[in-house]
Parts: C-alpha cells; structure tokens; sequence
C-alpha cells in the first residue's frame, strides 16, 4: 500500500485545478436548472418560480463554497465539490416536484376523487438545510487548516483527532444511545434512531459515523500489526490470530445492541461493515472479511429469532414475500400473516369517523404486529413504469410513493428519469468513492489513509443498503440517500464529510515543500 501511494503521489498533477472544477461546477449548476426548467415545463408550460428561487439560491450557496475551496484548497481534487452539488441539486429538483404546494398532478388527483397518501415535502425546508450543510463545508475547510498537524492554531484536523480517540469513540456512543432515552428520543417508521431537541427532529447516527470513522482509524493505525499476524490457515485462508479476535467481538456486540434497542438494521450493518472494511485496509487480510461477514450473518440469524424483534422480522418477511402485507397486514404471533387491507371485512369494522387507522387498530384488536409493504411495492411500481428513459421530470406520479421524498426518493427519480439516470446517479456516488480511495491512497499518513479510506466506504456503503433496500435486493432499511432525501441530519453530515475530503485532497496533491538551498551548495558563515 505504502508503494502503490507513492507511485500516485508520483503521477499526481502538483498544480492547481480550480478552473476545471469550476467547469465542472458551472455544468453541475447547468443540469440542475434545467431539471427545475422541465418540471415547470411539463406540468404548467412554463419556467417555474423554484428556477429563481430554489436553483439559483443553490448556485449561489455553491459558488461560495467554491471560492473558499480555491482559496484555501486550491490543490483539491477539482471533483469532489461539482459532484456533491449535482446530487443535492437533483434532491433539490425531486424534493420541489413533490412539495405540496407545487405538485399540480397531485392536486388533480385529489379534485379527481382519487385517495391521496398523506404527504410531506418540504423544499423550502430543503433548501434551508442545504445552506445549513455548506455553512458547514465552509467552517469545515476553514478549520482543517493542514490535516498533517496536529498543532496549527485555532484548527482542529484529523491528526489532532487522533490524539483523541477513546474520546471521540464514547461521543459516538452517546450519539448513539441518545434516541433509546426517554424524554428525547422518538420511534419513526418502527426504528428509534432519532431525537427532538427544540422542535426539531435530528438523528445523530448520521454525525456518529463521523466520529466512528475516526475512532477506528486511531484504534487500528496503533493496532494494524498485532491485527496482521497469520494464526491457523483454513484452506485458502489465512486465519487471524484467537487473541486478536477481541475487538471485532466488541464491535460486533455493540452493534447488536444497536440492532436490539433502537430496531434498525440498516445502522448496524453500516457500523459494522464500517468496522470491517477499515480492518480491511489496515491489515489487508481477506480473513476479517470472511469472518465479518459470518458474524453479521449469525447476526441476523439471531434477531429473527427474538420475539421482541418483531419490526425486523417483518423487514425480512416483506423483504422475502411483500404480497400479504400489502396496504396492511397484521403478523399474528402463530407466524399467520392476515391481511388488514381496505378490502378486508375487518379492516371496514374499524374504518369509523375517528379512527386514523383502520389496518392498525384491527392488527392491534388481533394482538398482532402491523405492518405495509406498500411502500416498498409502489417503489417498485415506480421503477417498472420508469422503465429505460423514465417518464421525464414532472410526467410521472411518485407521490404515490409512501416517503417519496426521503426514503424512497431514489426509486422517484427512477421513475422520472429512468434506469438510464439512476445509473449516471450511481456513476455520481462511485466517483465521489474513487476520489476519496484515490486520495486515502496517495495520503502520506498511515492515520490519514485509514481515515480518508473509512469516509469514502461509508459514504459507499450507505448507498447500498438504501439502494439495495427499495430496489428489495436486501431488506429494507431506515437510512438515507446521501445529499437527495429530505431531511438536515443526512445532508450537513454528507457536506462535512465531502469538506474532510477536500482538505485531504488538498494535502495529499501540494507539491512538497522545497529546499531553501541546492543540496550540494554550501554556505560558509564567519563566527569573527
């Protein structure tokens, strides 16, 4: 690894790249006005006032973060900051198509009689948070003044949270436990992974992985060649060593506990695949990744065995057949799964003037555990109607999407712009990871590299367990889609996330600072 960095570092372009990354910037701006330009053109015949308002405040907002990136990064990879632009500027677009107030198709269908999934898009809001996030770049890249030092004034850089890890370990922690704390925390969607703080909902295992990323890079730059060692060979692979299976034991509780408590598997699989994957990189065994993956397996196996895991095992059991909980069903404790569906007698019972859910309080008049795969289906729906090229923004109906906006706003572009634009969004995110490897590669620090490598895979694997999760190639999950869901946690985390590999970037492509003088050139100074 050591070699292969500095055989980039050797290759690397020492020389300021900020006009391409204002192209790339300027072009990024480009697709997403005109992605507000065809909403407004296909639902009303004319330019819409979130071109002005929503796209050009979004411009503006990005042409200040570039300015300081120039500023005080200017040897940073040109791509980083274009590419998260263009994603938030796509949510952006997706999250005003849906925004009551100027989703004309939804107002048509509710004139037309049609029943109307309750909504919540907000791009307002979206917008708010999105100058809350690159306020955040910005602080960010200012902080971080050089991640090689520890003592620079008035920065605070990963190589000074270095010196902090068990510190920064128990923070995540407490981010962590803080949703399972009554008073504070809040169970949305079956998963208690948020907190209420003033009237505002956050969830801080989006600022926890951060922190996580952090403490694992210090644990393991200090702990990578006792971890290296071969014990027992078991055919093709090389077994680690029984004494150092202690720490991925650790991890792997604690994030059973995670899975336990706050009834979210989408976060334990994103911890411990977290943890895995930096072991990974700091040993380069194969062998942690089997066994990692032996121990989540076992892991899941376990849950579904619980009784109190019952939001879980529906996960699961939609996720294997969706048809008995679709628009309700109700999972009895014989393992029977009764439908509780408007076209069921029992859910017409308790279909009565103040009742908010018919399904709901018939599964509970059952005893039984409530749940709609629905959501998952229609997202589905979505996907197949958008087919190669999609309806075209502003032409299809993803409000009929449950969580169309946050959850499954992936599967709402899929149906608008089709699986040709869901690739180039995937393409957007691997890029985003090949920068953030690339820049983990060429860091001269063995900390800094485990560091950029942990932000750049949990930036990956976020994406694939939400991608994978409403596309039902694994079961579903609460995470969100990095920089397109609505919501403030995800994007100010994502933002400070892409301000961390901006400002290694930086540092890993400036030239090396040169000699005062020739070597071989002596200077003779006269003591008399």
């Amino acid at each position: 690894m050591h070699s292969l960095g500095e055989q980039i570092r050797a290759r690397l372009p020492y020389q300021q790249r900020n006009a391409a990354s204002l192209a790339l910037l300027i072009f990024a701006m480009v697709l997403t006005l005109s992605a507000f330009a065809e909403v407004g053109l296909a639902r009303d015949g004319s330019l819409p006032a979130g071109l002005f308002v929503y796209g050009g405040g979004l411009a503006v907002l990005a042409f200040i973060a570039y300015l300081i990136q120039a500023k005080f990064t200017p040897y940073a990879d040109p791509l980083l900051l274009p590419l998260a632009v263009a994603l938030n500027g796509l949510g952006l677009t997706m999250i005003y198509r849906l925004d009551l107030d100027t989703s004309a198709d939804r107002k048509a269908a509710a004139a037309a009689g049609k029943k109307l999934l309750p909504d919540a898009a907000n791009a307002p809001s979206q917008l708010m948070w999105t100058f809350v996030g690159i306020v955040l770049f910005v602080a960010a890249v200012l902080i971080m003044r050089d991640t090689e030092k520890t003592d620079a004034r008035f920065s605070f850089t990963p190589k000074t949270a270095q010196r902090y890890t068990y510190l920064i370990g128990l923070s995540a922690i407490i981010m962590l436990i803080l949703p399972i704390v009554p008073g504070i925390g809040a169970e949305i969607n079956g998963a208690r992974v948020w907190i209420n703080i003033a009237g505002f909902s956050v969830q801080p295992g989006e600022f926890a992985k951060l922190l996580l990323v952090v403490f694992f890079a210090g644990y393991l730059v200090n702990k990578r060649q006792a971890m290296s060692l071969i014990g027992k060979k078991l055919g093709p692979v090389s077994l680690p060593r029984g004494r150092d299976l202690g720490p991925i034991m650790v991890i792997w509780f604690f994030c059973l506990g995670v899975l336990f408590l706050q009834k979210d598997l989408g976060t334990a699989l994103l911890f411990f695949g977290l943890f895995i994957s930096m072991l990974y990189i700091a040993t380069q065994r194969v062998s942690w990744v089997v066994i990692g993956v032996g121990l989540l397996a076992v892991g899941v196996f376990i849950a579904t065995l619980l009784p109190f895991m019952g939001h879980v095992n529906q996960r699961i059991d939609i996720w294997q057949n969706p048809k008995p909980y679709f628009d309700g069903g109700c999972l009895l404790e014989s393992g029977k799964v009764v439908p509780v569906n408007p076209d069921t007698e029992i859910y017409k019972k308790f279909d009565k003037p103040g009742v908010i859910s018919p399904g709901f309080t018939a599964c509970a008049n059952l005893g039984g555990e409530y749940s709609d795969s629905a959501q998952l289906m229609k997202g589905l729906f979505a996907l197949g109607q958008g087919g190669v090229l999609g309806t075209g923004l502003g032409q299809g109906e993803p409000w009929r999407t449950p969580l169309s906006f946050s959850d499954f706003i992936f599967d709402s572009l899929g149906e608008e712009l089709g699986l040709t634009g869901l690739m180039a969004i995937l393409l957007i995110y691997a890029l985003i990871v090949q920068r953030g490897m690339k820049t983990a590669v060429a860091a001269r620090d063995p900390f800094l590299k485990l560091f950029a490598g942990g932000v750049s895979f949990v930036l990956a694997l976020q994406v694939f367990v939400i991608v994978g999760g409403v596309t039902r190639l694994i079961p579903l999950t609460g995470l969100t889609t990095p920089f397109l869901s609505q919501g403030g946690s995800s994007l100010m985390a994502n933002w400070i996330l892409i301000a961390i590999l901006v400002r290694m970037s930086h540092d890993a492509r400036k030239p090396a600072p040169q000699a005062i003088q020739d070597e071989g050139m002596t200077q003779i100074v006269s003591t008399r």
